[in-house]
């Protein structure tokens, strides 16, 4: 499973690259606006960081374009910025062909705001590159969310389609296990989901003890 961050801000970005060699990084308007700086400007500071890279940044068009023609164009623009970018684009009706004609031009787009596995069926029949089921908005409304999840990569697999799945809006460490567990190609999460997955009380405990033993036994 790869790890994708959540964010926009370039020193959570560059943290997580050299702290665990995050594989990805996702943005969206909120996390752009939380970065302080105007949109071009933080998105190609983004794109330097993984210059020469394989790593991926999901880029998003502005979401007041709903048109077609607006879509593709923006999309177009955004793209040309740098190869490392996956162009999002929201899950309604219009992104379906616009996904299509991207796909057709080798441009890759992450097919976000996915709430349903009939939504992310037809995002992959489009040929998206990612859909992204957000997860942590359908629990916190209370809707069950492994099913759904569990849905999205049996139809995926089931029909051989090349998209892959990113678990997004993902809030805690045992969400990213289950998604892991239920076979989603990767997730994407905020820089304290991780350090706060990476860490338990009883490892500390233990190194509390061991450090104990450690200083009371002679080295020599």
């Amino acid at each position: 499973m790869k790890f994708f961050l959540d964010s926009a801000k370039v020193d959570e970005i560059e943290y997580a690259l050299e702290a665990f060699d995050i594989d990805g990084i996702t943005t969206n308007p909120r996390h752009v606006q939380d970065s302080g700086k105007p949109f071009m400007t933080v998105i190609k500071e983004i794109a330097r960081m993984v210059e020469g890279t394989n790593k991926t940044v999901s880029v998003e068009v502005n979401p007041h374009f709903t048109a077609f023609e607006d879509m593709l164009n923006e999309a177009e623009k955004l793209a040309a910025l740098s190869p490392n970018f996956v162009i999002k684009l929201q899950c309604v009706e219009p992104s379906f062909k616009t996904i299509a004609e991207l796909a057709k031009k080798g441009i890759r787009v992450n097919c976000t705001l996915v709430f349903s596995a009939m939504q992310a069926l037809q995002a992959m029949r489009s040929g998206a590159y990612y859909v992204s089921p957000f997860i942590g908005w359908k629990e916190a409304n209370g809707e069950e969310i492994q099913s759904f999840i569990e849905d999205i990569v049996m139809i995926r697999d089931n029909y051989n389609f090349q998209t892959q799945i990113i678990v997004a809006a993902v809030r805690n460490a045992r969400q990213i296990v289950d998604a892991a567990m239920i076979g989603a190609d990767i997730v994407t999460a905020g820089l304290a989901v991780y350090q706060d997955g990476f860490q338990h009380p009883y490892t500390h405990d233990g190194i509390q003890k061991f450090a104990k033993f450690w200083d009371q036994t002679p080295y020599e």
